[in-house]
């Protein structure tokens, strides 16, 4: 197949990768490739990928979330030219399919007679997003599908998109399997260091637990850093910088325990499979897929969003054997993950869109 992949333009998609969703485009695009598909890929410029890149948006370009209204407004209309511009592009390169993984809403509007295949990485809090599928003129186009990486997320999208469906994510499972010897005495943590990942919880749960924390990942809020982390640092909490998926399998493995500390509703959770991967039990808040993916083999999930109530899921976690936690995450892999999208993105491509139909008769 001929395949358009569209992501979101706030990031490269390149390591060390700033989340979640940039990981799943890189792992999308590039396993599509190894499978003999032709893949471009419309990023933002500094990409990295083993598909075609067509870059959209310049590497220095920067969306400043707490910037004033006006230049929000100046940022997104930015953003917007460049989807349309990636619009007009797909249109004009006949591709048989789309993999819609940004956080647009243009495509669910000006790409409706087009094989595509949109992927929900978010809970339904996308304003842009949720008013145009939530309006009462708007339906789902023939040869759109839509899935989601959780059952908890597709939950909460079918009140608006009834026939989403579920395609968990993977990871590569010998990428994860290493050797390093767990330190009894730390737990780690790695994400986004962002109000929302709730790092600030999981160091007082630490030590509430009376082990130390090291934790990775990009300071994508430096007021919350600042105020939040910086006076929590010391001896026994220690940050380790944004570490490449080259550097985190060692460095997760080697935590007695992996915390997970979601504030928001996540929607799946890719670092804690990743954690898993590695054998390092899991202690997690409740929140969004969590207890999705963290079975009683795998480790402990919070009965409250609470320090103290995740400071006993730590103790707990710390118990379980990592061969069962092993066990656990080879439900996540990558390979499966990948037949699923190549089937759905084959039966999308061997669909007639209705405008051809029209020009057909």
């Amino acid at each position: 197949m001929k395949i358009a992949v569209l992501c979101h333009m706030h990031h490269p998609i390149s390591e060390p990768f700033e989340g979640g969703t940039e990981a799943h485009t890189a792992m999308i695009a590039n396993g599509l490739i190894a499978r003999g598909h032709s893949v471009t890929l419309f990023a933002k410029e500094g990409s990295q990928t083993d598909a075609e890149l067509y870059p959209l948006v310049p590497k220095d370009f920067e969306f400043v979330h707490r910037a004033s209204p006006l230049v929000r407004k100046q940022q997104k209309g930015f953003l917007a030219e460049a989807v349309f511009h990636s619009i007009d592009v797909i249109r004009q390169s006949n591709f048989d399919v789309v993999v819609n993984n940004s956080l647009s809403s243009l495509p669910y509007t000006f790409m409706r007679d087009l094989r595509m295949m949109t992927v929900l990485h978010t809970p339904p809090t996308l304003e842009d997003v949720s008013s145009v599928v939530s309006h009462p003129d708007w339906e789902p186009a023939e040869h759109h599908s839509y899935v989601t990486v959780s059952h908890t997320n597709a939950a909460s999208w079918r009140a608006l998109l009834p026939s989403t469906r579920v395609i968990l994510n993977g990871v590569d499972l010998s990428m994860w399997n290493v050797d390093a010897p767990p330190r009894s005495d730390t737990v780690v943590w790695a994400a986004r260091i962002t109000p929302e990942k709730g790092l600030h919880i999981a160091i007082d749960a630490a030590r509430a637990a009376g082990m130390a924390i090291e934790f990775a990942g990009p300071i994508s809020h430096p007021a919350y850093f600042r105020e939040q982390i910086e006076p929590r640092l010391g001896e026994m909490v220690r940050y380790v910088g944004h570490l490449s998926h080259t550097e985190l399998p060692n460095f997760i493995a080697s935590g007695a325990v992996f915390v997970a500390s979601p504030l928001w509703a996540e929607p799946f959770g890719l670092s804690v499979v990743e954690a898993m991967a590695t054998g390092t039990p899991v202690a997690a808040l409740p929140n969004g897929a969590l207890p999705e993916l963290v079975t009683a083999t795998a480790g402990r999930v919070s009965r409250l969003v609470s320090a103290r109530s995740l400071a006993a899921a730590i103790r707990s976690a710390r118990t379980v054997e990592r061969d069962g936690v092993r066990l656990n995450a080879a439900r996540f892999s990558l390979n499966h993950m990948l037949d699923e999208y190549e089937t759905e993105l084959m039966d999308l491509a061997e669909s007639i869109p209705q405008v051809a139909r029209d020009a057909a008769s």
